[in-house]
């Protein structure tokens, strides 16, 4: 028997974007010691109050079917964080509780998109994006941004691929290159939408890591409430990464539809994890900005680190957890600088490869050490640069 050609064309025929990161736990598995700066896992646990609070909600004996579309209580708490962060007036009614954030991308993009339907993303792009579209039956469209305008999307490029398409997907705060998306860009996103009636799949999950300037959620724009999909999650601000909890925030009909595809797929998220998101929820914004502040404080030693050296440069740093890094001065690929960091130095680094062909040249580093060791593992790769000039 063969598989479906849907789940045995995932990856479109090429890699999964992990192979340096696979390397590099192989050598951790082999006994050899390794710094890894490559995927988006906090160096902190979720916080003992919220697992305490999810034992007692289990041991209590909501550990049944919860349900569907999200406890009441934390339906209604997110949409309050949603209502207050964006402005934008947000009810029970327009959200839905998915096992994570890569479940509400999906269950997202089965809303938007018809099979065969033309879906477009941003290249430099989260590695999952192209498999996710595909898993929805979709046909994946790379919209590439530029380095040279800081990998802020150009409205121009998008409106070139937009005819006929059906949904674009961005990402701001982005991973993988720590831009903020501008009002003026996003404005111009909004306008590309309207003009050729795309549903906007905004995925949000990095709002409450933001170090220059300020988050703008796209929903608030006019015209785009009613066809914008945001997708949140507790992973990143709460650091809930394993909890599974995330959210799709849309017009009340949609969100409907979604419930229908929950109780034919997930089933929904257990009770006792969504009770201690409601918990999270309502330790307010400065918990989530404590759970963030190591990311911020890092990325002020980068700063100073990178600003002393000249081989490697890095693109603006304004939110989320990554620093993307320019090694094109080396003459090398990312990839290849990369595996030669690794093999040199036993530091893990993600090739901007693994994130499209925009980024090329590049490297995604992860601020999830502690702060002396990220400094040092910094120093050494640009140390390594300049030998390579």
């Amino acid at each position: 028997m063969q598989a479906s050609k849907r789940i045995e064309n995932l990856l479109g025929g090429g890699s999964d974007g992990w192979d340096v990161f696979n390397k590099a736990r192989a050598m951790i598995a082999s006994g050899i010691p390794v710094t890894e700066l490559t995927i988006g896992e906090h160096d902190i646990r979720t916080a003992a109050p919220i697992l305490q609070e999810m034992h007692r909600s289990a041991i209590d004996g909501h550990t049944g079917y919860a349900s569907i579309p999200g406890v009441a209580a934390l339906r209604d708490a997110v949409a309050a964080r949603v209502s207050t962060m964006t402005g934008v007036p947000t009810a029970r009614e327009n959200v839905m509780i998915t096992p994570g954030g890569q479940s509400a991308l999906f269950a997202a993009h089965i809303a938007a998109c018809d099979p065969g339907d033309r879906a477009l993303y941003l290249d430099p792009y989260y590695a999952t994006y192209p498999g996710t579209l595909r898993g929805a039956s979709a046909e994946p469209v790379r919209v590439e941004t530029r380095a040279e305008d800081a990998f802020q999307p150009r409205a121009e490029d998008i409106a070139a691929h937009a005819e006929g398409a059906a949904s674009l997907l961005i990402n701001t705060p982005n991973n993988p290159t720590g831009v903020v998306y501008s009002k003026r860009t996003l404005e111009g996103i909004a306008q590309v939408c309207r003009d050729h009636d795309l549903w906007l799949i905004s995925d949000e999950v990095y709002d409450s890591q933001v170090w220059e300037g300020e988050h703008l959620s796209p929903r608030a724009l006019p015209g785009m409430a009613e066809r914008t999909l945001v997708v949140g999650s507790m992973s990143k601000s709460h650091a809930m990464t394993g909890s599974r909890c995330g959210w799709v925030i849309g017009p009340a009909d949609v969100i409907g539809h979604l419930i229908n595809l929950g109780t034919h797929t997930t089933y929904g998220v257990p009770g006792f994890i969504q009770d201690a998101a409601v918990f999270a929820l309502g330790q307010g914004p400065g918990f989530e900005a404590e759970i963030a502040e190591p990311f911020r404080r890092r990325r002020a030693l980068a700063q100073k680190v990178l600003a002393a050296q000249n081989a490697v440069a890095l693109v603006p740093s304004q939110g989320a957890m990554y620093l993307m890094l320019d090694v094109r001065s080396t003459g090398m690929s990312g990839e290849d600088f990369a595996l030669a960091l690794l093999e040199k130095h036993h530091i893990a680094v993600m090739p901007g490869e693994s994130f499209g062909q925009a980024a090329a040249g590049h490297l995604r580093v992860a601020m999830t050490i502690e702060d002396r060791a990220f400094e040092g593992a910094l120093r050494t790769l640009c140390a390594f640069a300049e030998s390579l000039i």
